[in-house]
């Protein structure tokens, strides 16, 4: 069924984001080349965006300059053809604004803020500390709703008083709360972010910006035609191509294994830019690389045409 599409939600970031692995050469070094390498492909697929030094991109195991020559490495490749958004997030307030000072030098268009982990602050303190990093650039911030590896929620009400902060501008989220997403996007001018691939259309059927997603390291293209798909009122359609995806997203994102261990697997395989995991994380074995492998060649072969009944 084909129907008139709404208005395009405000995306200040882009729509189809990806969630960028960080390329390490074989020693484990940082890839600055395999880096820009991988970012014009996802850029020429339909990426208009590209997160960088997220959970995907191993950011707790890179350092602080590594994080900031890789923004300026995937900012000299991409030029203004896509938002770069950098993780900055962690644990330590002063060390968050740290590195948002440094990603808005080396270039970014917008950071990526997780709540504080481990810590089990309550909605107060969490508040202030997204203020204060708000407060301590001119960029732009996209908040990270994760509750599964944080340990704490950001709640619907606190987002709700956040969205009054000028340059708190996107969610990106991962909460598993449809209810509670909706009533942000109801009630602030928050651009929303799909941060789960399997929620990708669900999400921007009711009014989210788009995606971040890991699973576009491997498939852009076929993700960003969900959201075209969408947009251009074949609902349908978008409905088939999001389940078409289905296999993939659950051998890449719900296995046992974290996105980052299957992502580099699959790009690996296809002689990608990708490189080795840090400890703790381990590489995929053979039997999940060849699963995921197959998986992707059946995506990305288009289905054969019904035989005609006579």
């Amino acid at each position: 069924m084909t129907t008139t599409p709404p208005p395009l939600p405000p995306s200040p970031f882009g729509r189809a984001l990806c969630a960028m692995i960080t390329p390490f050469t074989g020693s484990g070094g940082l890839d600055l080349d395999g880096a820009q390498r991988l970012a014009e492909r996802l850029v020429a697929a339909g990426c208009d965006g590209l997160v960088l030094s997220g959970t995907t991109g191993e950011s707790p195991t890179t350092t602080d300059a590594e994080k900031a020559e890789l923004v300026a490495a995937v900012r000299e490749a991409v030029g203004g053809r896509a938002s770069i958004v950098t993780g900055v997030g962690t644990f330590d307030t002063r060390h968050t604004l740290d590195l948002t000072r440094a990603a808005e030098k080396a270039g970014a268009d917008g950071v990526l803020v997780v709540s504080p982990y481990y810590s089990r602050l309550p909605q107060d303190a969490l508040e202030a500390h997204f203020r204060e990093v708000a407060d301590a650039s001119g960029l732009p911030v996209m908040l990270y709703d994760i509750p599964g590896r944080t340990g704490t929620r950001i709640e619907p009400d606190t987002l709700l008083r956040l969205a009054e902060h000028p340059r708190i501008v996107a969610v990106k989220d991962c909460s598993y709360d449809f209810l509670g997403t909706q009533k942000v996007l109801s009630r602030t001018e928050l651009a929303y972010y799909a941060g789960c691939d399997e929620h990708n259309l669900a999400l921007y059927a009711v009014g989210a910006a788009g995606y971040v997603s890991t699973v576009a390291n491997v498939v852009p293209a076929q993700l960003r035609a969900v959201l075209d798909t969408f947009d251009a009122g074949e609902t349908t359609e978008a409905a088939r191509l999001q389940q078409r995806a289905t296999e993939l997203v659950e051998l890449m994102m719900a296995s046992g294994l974290p996105g980052t261990v299957t992502t580099k697997a699959l790009l690996s395989d296809l002689n990608l830019p990708s490189g080795p995991v840090r400890a703790p994380l381990r590489p995929a074995d053979r039997t999940t690389a060849a699963n995921l492998r197959a998986a992707y060649e059946r995506l990305v072969t288009p289905p054969r045409p019904h035989a005609a009944v006579r």
